[in-house]
């Protein structure tokens, strides 16, 4: 029963409490409550449309957000949550406008605003494989950076920006900046490791991968590489105790580890990082990261293998883990399908079949997921 003595914001308050809890259906709840009670509350409104969208129920959200915009039709959250739903809906020029049109009405120095933007078209970017939207979530990372350059996170989506747009040097920029104002920022940290595991600059990645724990880490690809370099450059044992703590994260990610995933490290190891690059050109690495490096220099960086897979059906597949992917596709999917729609098609038949979650976020973590899950084999 709706409580009168509450006002539109206490119910707004309550129910933004219960947002940020993860409980949505309680949330909305509370909103539709007080909506009884204060049908004009724009705030109220817009509560609904983030409930709704966090819900996944994106028609409904939409015709919140509109009726919210109704009553005032400048409301910056109400834009920001329609150009949202609009995103989902797949109506990408009109989502466009809403979020513009928060720069047109002098919301840039909405930082969270402008982040939260920014954030929502990175992710769909990610979702449909639309570069375009990367370059709009960089214009409003950059809008909220010009805002508080000093702010760490501001800085670091900046930089997973630019990686996006294959510009590593000015992502690699961003995300040290951003270490530099916040050491503890883990994402951004995990985020550079990658990039310059991915340059087979192997010490450089292992220094910052050293400098997360376990519990920092929500995708097993990092993990992964930190075990694959802690085994390389140390030598260490698969069961050393240096390494539980990150097999248990992983398995907690990605449950139990079985033979084939035991073989997988093996294999990984054998082709990872064996070491450094010569003195001369890893002087300048040296002098950032210091004495844990020194150990490394005499030794040669590997030229990143090129892998290969065979399918439970024989088939093999070689080049780098995305050209991987996007072979299997065309072969055994649909081509006019993105690659990350046929990733989700394959995990989604993988978990009915076998039981195993395989991760979609990249082409490497798929490919190693899949080769769990048995459903294919990674020779290198």
């Amino acid at each position: 029963m709706a409580t009168p003595f509450l006002s539109s914001e206490e119910y707004d308050e309550r129910a933004h409490q219960l947002y940020n809890e993860g409980q949505y259906d309680e949330a909305l709840t509370v909103l539709r409550e007080g909506l009884a009670l204060y049908p004009n509350s724009v705030e109220l409104h817009v509560g609904v449309g983030y409930a709704q969208l966090a819900r996944e129920e994106y028609g409904w959200a939409r015709h919140s957000f509109e009726q919210a915009l109704v009553l005032e039709p400048e409301h910056e959250d109400g834009l920001a949550g329609l150009g949202e739903t609009l995103l989902k809906l797949g109506q990408d020029d009109a989502a466009l406008r809403c979020f513009k049109h928060t720069l047109e009405l002098g919301y840039a120095d909405d930082v969270e605003l402008m982040l939260q933007i920014g954030r929502s078209l990175f992710r769909e970017a990610s979702l449909r494989d639309r570069p375009p939207f990367f370059d709009a979530a960089k214009e409003f990372f950059e809008t909220a950076v010009k805002q508080v350059p000093d702010s760490a996170e501001a800085v670091a989506c900046l930089g997973y920006a630019q990686h996006r747009l294959g510009d590593d040097e000015a992502a690699i920029s961003s995300l040290r900046r951003s270490l530099q104002l916040d050491g503890d920022h883990a994402e951004a940290r995990i985020y550079l490791a990658n990039i310059l595991y991915d340059q087979a600059e192997y010490e450089a990645a292992l220094y910052h991968f050293e400098r997360t724990a376990p519990d920092d880490h929500w995708d097993e690809l990092g993990i992964w590489r930190l075990i694959e370099l802690k085994r390389s450059v140390y030598r260490l044992d698969e069961n050393d105790p240096e390494l539980k703590p990150w097999d248990d994260r992983l398995i907690e990610l990605t449950g139990e580890m079985d033979d084939i995933e035991t073989m997988l490290m093996e294999l990984e190891t054998r082709s990872g990082a064996d070491g450094a690059p010569a003195p001369e050109t890893a002087r300048g690495q040296l002098e950032l990261f210091g004495s844990l490096l020194s150990s490394l220099v005499d030794q040669k960086r590997p030229v990143p293998p090129e892998h290969q897979i065979v399918a439970s059906d024989g088939m093999e597949f070689d080049g780098s883990w995305e050209e991987i992917v996007r072979s299997m596709r065309d072969q055994t999917g649909h081509p006019a399908h993105s690659m990350q729609e046929f990733m989700n098609g394959v995990s989604q038949h993988g978990f009915r079949q076998t039981g195993v979650r395989i991760p979609t976020h990249d082409a490497e973590s798929f490919i190693r997921g899949s080769a769990v899950a048995g459903l294919l084999r990674i020779v290198r």
